[in-house]
């Protein structure tokens, strides 16, 4: 039997949690909750209502709590803060890493933030509000400032005596960064290089004057790519003048992704706000009925559209019947590309340099697909309904829609970030206003033309 891997939380513990929680056996709700990573017990604390969530974060070890609420969504992480005192706050917050507590700081009430920093000594004040002055969503706010430097004259010997006597090592240690006189970056030194190399080696023969340096003002998701592509557990930050000023781990990245997938699945559905499962069901409710709004508003174009062939509906009674098969295969092909659309923007595969190649692509497939199912759907309107007109304007009503569709899954997310607006949050509302319109109108037209004396 494999056992399972200490300090990781699993399904099991989770069930645990939840049965002790349930029978109030707050003992092995203790045990359990402080034998688990910090950042499964916020995964744990978001996933219960208010009251539960605050009688399990009572019973969290102070020495843990400060890596909980870096690791909860916004909103938790408020809604618990504003229960915790000043004093409290600062116990459990003094000990984090600089760009954890960088993270963290911005959302404690005014007196906690201000006897956090008046208890840091003055050169990690000094970093962290170096950290502080970046935007968060850019490699200078991902940073970590407390960065091991070496110099290129040195020796692999005289380095790792340095690294002996330093009191800790920044975590994870990744690559050693080469500087020079000055700050200036020069490149870096692959642990495993310098481990396997003669001591007597000098740090300037075994160093990647190659390697590249982010710039502080790069956004997150361009750091994101560039760890991805160049398989980095680390990287050094520079300012505009190539002076070094931190690093970025692996553990940062991680971060970066997960809350861009979150966000983008968020946003699809108009959500990017509700961090909280369990937020107030009010708060909520306001937050959503602005996306209903939205959607009601185009939901009445298309049925304004509908009302010109009311006569026509009520002569044919199957045009009305059949509506909602054109419009609903144009919508779901236009959602096919869609989300392919803005997932490669997300990742940076899709650019000005490639939009009519993939317009191309897209029409193509449109125009093979419509062929395909205008025929299936036709054949199966004909047996049901044994009208081969009707199976005409629908197979012409289908192809037309499935056509536009993929043509706007391209389009609409192209024309709304030159608009600047996210196509992630805009992007399926106004597709499927396109595919409803377009398919009511094309079948309705066609079936006034062809089966309506």
């Amino acid at each position: 039997m494999v056992e399972s891997v200490p300090n990781e939380a699993t399904e099991k513990d989770i069930s645990a949690l939840n049965d002790a929680l349930k029978d109030e056996r707050m003992g092995a709700v203790t045990r359990i909750v402080n034998g688990i990573p910090g950042a499964e017990v916020a995964l744990f604390l978001e996933s219960l209502p208010g009251d539960k969530r605050q009688a399990v974060w009572d019973v969290v070890d102070e020495s843990t709590q400060g890596e909980v609420l870096v690791s909860l969504h916004d909103e938790v992480r408020d809604n618990l803060i504003e229960r915790m005192d000043t004093e409290q706050l600062v116990e459990v917050t003094k000990d984090l890493d600089l760009d954890d507590m960088a993270d963290i700081i911005v959302d404690l009430p005014e007196e906690a933030s201000s006897q956090l920093i008046l208890s840091m000594d003055k050169s990690s004040r000094d970093l962290l509000n170096q950290v502080l002055s970046y935007d968060e969503d850019s490699a200078g706010g991902l940073m970590n400032p407390d960065v091991l430097t070496v110099r290129s004259d040195v020796s692999i010997e005289v380095v790792m005596r340095y690294m002996q006597f330093r009191d800790s090592i920044p975590e994870p240690i990744g690559d050693l960064f080469v500087v020079g006189r000055k700050g200036h970056y020069k490149g870096r030194v692959h642990l495993e290089t310098m481990l396997v190399s003669d001591p007597k080696t000098m740090i300037k023969d075994i160093m990647n004057e190659d390697a590249p340096a982010i710039l502080d003002k790069t956004p997150a998701s361009e750091v994101a790519q560039d760890f991805e592509h160049n398989d980095w557990i680390s990287a050094p930050v520079v300012d505009d003048k190539n002076i070094l000023i931190g690093r970025i781990t692996i553990d940062d990245i991680v971060d970066v992704i997960r809350d861009e997938a979150e966000r983008s699945v968020m946003r699809m559905a108009g959500l990017n706000e509700e961090g909280d499962m369990f937020a107030p069901i009010l708060t909520s409710s306001k937050r959503r009925a602005v996306w209903l709004g939205i959607n009601l508003l185009t939901v009445l174009l298309a049925a304004f559209a509908i009302g010109f062939y009311e006569a026509s509906i009520q002569q044919v009674v199957a045009l009305g019947v059949l509506m909602p098969v054109v419009a609903s295969m144009g919508g779901i092909a236009g959602s096919q590309t869609l989300t392919l659309m803005i997932r490669g923007m997300a990742t940076g595969q899709v650019g000005s340099g490639n939009i009519k190649d993939l317009l191309s692509r897209e029409l193509m497939i449109g125009i093979i697909n419509s062929f395909i199912w205008a025929v299936v759907v036709a054949g199966i309107i004909v047996l049901w309904f044994q009208d081969y007109d009707l199976g005409l304007v629908i197979a012409m009503a289908l192809a037309i829609n499935l056509v536009a569709g993929a043509l706007a899954g391209v389009l609409v997310p192209v024309l709304l970030r030159r608009m600047s607006i996210d196509p992630a949050i805009a992007g399926g509302v106004v597709l499927t206003t396109v595919t409803d319109l377009v398919g009511f109108v094309s079948f309705l037209s066609l079936g006034t033309w062809m089966l309506v004396n």
